[in-house]
């Protein structure tokens, strides 16, 4: 037991604060993220986005620096931006309007929002162009019952009337889909906006494999759908895996800390 206890200890000392983190701490778990989109493959060259809220009434937010390759976000080149799209402190780098588009409308209307991620992975993006959108097929996809949100694609986002209808489509939602487009999912907290867009990735991953099989598809009924899915909510919100993948990048390559 006492073992185990100091093996939780030191876990702790990597998993995101519930509570409020400073925002050197936000910027590492950021960076982290980055890093981790990196090595599961996610990225699309510099583009997708992966932004979080930094603790304060002004509704500033941390995002990627436009030409910069995911495994070469570090915590200290990360972008701090306010709703406008304005760079609010000193930085060799600019963002993409795209990224501030989304992230800003998703910023601006849910104080829960604290991180927001966005994909274009191939599993995704397929995904995004199916009409019936994602089912529920498998443990993550049913997980996703009754959760994913649907916006309709207008072009590349950099309208910011735009906006308004991606809240709108969003609603109190943490699950979006992009139509045409890729994924998106927000949470309290880096880690849980993490584990929501693991299971989205996964659960569209799993549906296209199943459906190139070419056999019947079953989905279970609707009240055991309900029933997992809301038990799954009641999990640590991503925080175990997160530390678990942080600890990872640090033995690959600890520079995303500087």
């Amino acid at each position: 037991m006492a073992q185990y206890g100091k093996v939780a200890m030191a876990l702790s000392d990597y998993r995101p604060a519930r509570s409020s983190p400073s925002e050197h701490e936000l910027r590492v778990q950021l960076a982290a993220a980055y890093r981790i989109f990196d090595y599961l493959g996610w990225p699309l060259l510099i583009y997708g986005h992966i932004t979080a809220r930094v603790p304060g009434p002004e509704k500033h937010f941390l995002i990627n620096p436009y030409g910069l390759m995911y495994h070469e976000i570090t915590a200290s080149n990360l972008v701090k931006i306010d709703i406008d799209g304005n760079i609010v402190e000193p930085s060799n780098y600019p963002v993409n309007p795209a990224g501030f588009v989304i992230h800003s409308a998703i910023h601006g209307a849910r104080l829960d929002a604290h991180c927001v991620m966005h994909t274009h992975t191939t599993a995704g993006m397929a995904v995004a162009a199916m009409k019936d959108g994602l089912g529920q097929y498998d443990f993550a996809g049913i997980t996703l019952y009754d959760r994913v949100a649907y916006h309709d694609f207008e072009g590349v986002t950099l309208n910011v009337d735009e906006r308004s209808r991606l809240v709108r489509d969003l609603g109190q939602r943490k699950h979006m889909i992009l139509r045409n487009h890729g994924l998106l999912t927000c949470g309290e907290t880096v880690a849980e906006a993490f584990m929501n867009m693991f299971t989205f990735e996964t659960a569209c991953r799993v549906q296209l494999a199943a459906q190139a099989a070419g056999a019947a598809l079953v989905a279970p009924p609707s009240e055991v759908c309900r029933s997992h899915a809301e038990a799954m909510e009641d999990g640590d919100k991503g925080e175990l895996a997160f530390a678990a993948l942080t600890r990872l990048m640090e033995t690959r390559d600890p520079s995303f800390k500087n």
